[in-house]
């Protein structure tokens, strides 16, 4: 797709990975909508990039009706990248006893549950745009993790989350297929997201010193420069592609 003139939202664009992508898209030229729980956030971006901020759980089932308004907004969804997620860590089993059913259930609602949502209600709306100039309607971009490949311990719920996310890449881009939707995944590794940002220089050295090449955290723009590869090679389908500086994570 030509990203130029086209409507793209970006979930979870708020802070992180999702405001440096909605940022490079702006920049790019594209009408970006900026979809956050944190409203404040939202707006924020929003009004430094000349966007539309749309404050949405992305778990919520009637989210397609804030969608329907930032089209009527923004006019038809060509792209959307979903960003929002949630982290934690806990053992199956801990010194507590058991790993707590609903937190497992809430890292699976908000990063599994929450990118389907947001991928079948942008899908549904863009299956009737009239196809653009290659003919296609739009594009997906989820966003998994290397936890999905390389789960340490206690990310069981967070890996499978995200793993749940890579195993939705092909079927996804066969489903749609024939309305001309592509859908690809990007699994970052270690970025330099605010989170990380907060932690002391010597343990942000020692999470970078395991990183091959090049030996550091990933920047956020270079998480955008992948999302905008993917929404841009018309080429690209169904393909899930790690962004982590051949980082392997090891156990623990």
């Amino acid at each position: 797709m030509d990203v130029a003139g086209a409507h793209v939202a970006v979930t979870g664009a708020g802070s992180g990975l999702g405001e440096a992508t909605a940022r490079a898209l702006a920049t790019r030229g594209a009408r970006v909508t900026v979809i956050d729980r944190n409203a404040d956030a939202a707006a924020r971006v929003a009004h430094d990039i000349g966007g539309h901020p749309l404050p949405l759980d992305v778990t919520d089932d009637g989210a397609g009706a804030a969608l329907d308004e930032a089209i009527a907004v923004q006019g038809p969804l060509r792209g959307l990248v979903n960003c929002a997620g949630i982290g934690g860590a806990a053992r199956i089993v801990g010194k507590n006893g058991p790993m707590s059913l609903a937190d497992f259930e809430r890292t699976i609602r908000v990063n599994l549950v929450g990118t389907f949502n947001m991928m079948r209600l942008a899908a549904a709306r863009m299956q009737d745009n009239a196809p653009d100039a290659g003919g296609e309607r739009g594009v997906i971009v989820n966003t998994a993790s290397l936890a999905a490949f390389d789960g340490q311990t206690g990310q069981v719920a967070y890996a499978a989350s995200k793993g749940g996310i890579v195993s939705m890449a092909l079927p996804a881009a066969r489903d749609l297929a024939r309305s001309a939707i592509r859908v690809n995944t990007l699994a970052p590794g270690i970025f330099l997201t605010p989170l990380l940002a907060e932690l002391p220089d010597d343990v942000r050295a020692g999470l970078a010193s395991a990183i091959p090449h090049p030996a550091r955290l990933g920047d956020p723009a270079e998480f955008a420069d992948a999302v905008l590869f993917c929404l841009t090679n018309r080429y690209l389908n169904a393909e899930v592609i790690r962004l982590d500086g051949a980082l392997r994570l090891p156990p623990r």
